[in-house]
């Protein structure tokens, strides 16, 4: 009988020990598989994040490239890995099969998208020479420019001065009033006719031939007597008092014109303009009784 008891107790050790083995057995395995569940959420977390930062990459990289094509290819690439990361977050991080297929597939996507960034690394470089190179022709270009500038600005310039030294020059302008015998009075109201003289003064560089002259005589009141007619002036048209040709051959020659009064003038400060060639050569003011 005591030794049934022994037997029965040393079972009864056995068995306790058995069962704390057991205990301690499942334990270690419920720890060992949710030490793996956790890592597998980490590493899909962490494919997730490379999926998330390849999509933004491909939209950083259509900003640096000015190529149609290219930013189709690249926004192509960028919707597949987009639909590849929304199946990734579809799935079940314990789903291995799943996961091994779309972890191949990331390092596919990693693949196209450091190849899409050795290209178009190439042609930023490439770009980057023709730059410099178009640089140097603009730098050229204008230096160019500037030269050819500068040189019709010479002519430009010394054809304006020949231009103005070509034009003819009126001098010694005098405009007297003839009464109704002939004679000078300063009475501009007992005038009957308005006589101008004046020279045109020799100008070696001057076209010779056919000149016409054309002259304004402005009252005090600020009129134009006569309003024969008109002539261009600065791109508007004047109206003159006196028209007439000349032959002028590049030496001084004197020129006198008139001008009948056929209505009452007052006293003042009468103004003499006479123009040629679309140029103003010479005025002076004449004060009258």
């Amino acid at each position: 009988m005591k030794r049934n008891n022994i037997i029965l107790g040393i079972l009864g050790v056995l068995l306790v020990g058995a069962v704390a083995f057991l205990g301690v057995s499942l334990k270690r395995e419920r720890d060992a598989n949710e030490d793996m569940r956790e890592l597998a959420a980490l590493d899909k977390k962490e494919m997730e994040n490379e999926y998330q930062q390849f999509a933004d990459q491909y939209s950083e990289m259509k900003t640096r490239i000015n190529n149609d094509s290219i930013i189709a290819q690249l926004t192509e690439e960028q919707l597949k890995t987009q639909r590849l990361l929304a199946e990734l977050k579809k799935v079940k991080s314990d789903d291995a099969r799943e996961i091994t297929r779309l972890k191949k597939e990331l390092a596919t996507v990693r693949e196209v998208l450091r190849s899409y960034v050795l290209e178009i690394d190439s042609l930023n470089r490439l770009n980057q020479k023709l730059q410099a190179t178009n640089e140097e022709l603009r730098v050229s270009n204008e230096e160019a420019t500037r030269k050819i500038e500068g040189l019709s600005s010479e002519r430009i310039s010394l054809t304006e001065k020949v231009a103005i030294a070509a034009q003819l020059d009126a001098t010694d302008i005098n405009l007297t009033a003839k009464n109704k015998r002939g004679k000078t009075t300063k009475e501009i109201s007992k005038a009957k006719t308005l006589q101008l003289n004046f020279r045109i003064a020799k100008n070696v560089t001057a076209t010779t031939g056919l000149r016409t002259l054309y002259v304004r005589i402005m009252t005090p009141a600020g009129n134009i007597l006569g309003g024969s007619g008109s002539f261009p002036y600065e791109n508007k048209t004047l109206q003159y008092s006196i028209k007439r040709t000349v032959e002028y051959s590049g030496e001084e020659m004197p020129v006198t014109m008139y001008w009948d009064v056929a209505e009452a003038l007052s006293s003042g400060t009468y103004q003499v303009s006479i123009f040629a060639d679309g140029n103003m050569i010479g005025s002076r003011s004449v004060a009258f009784k």
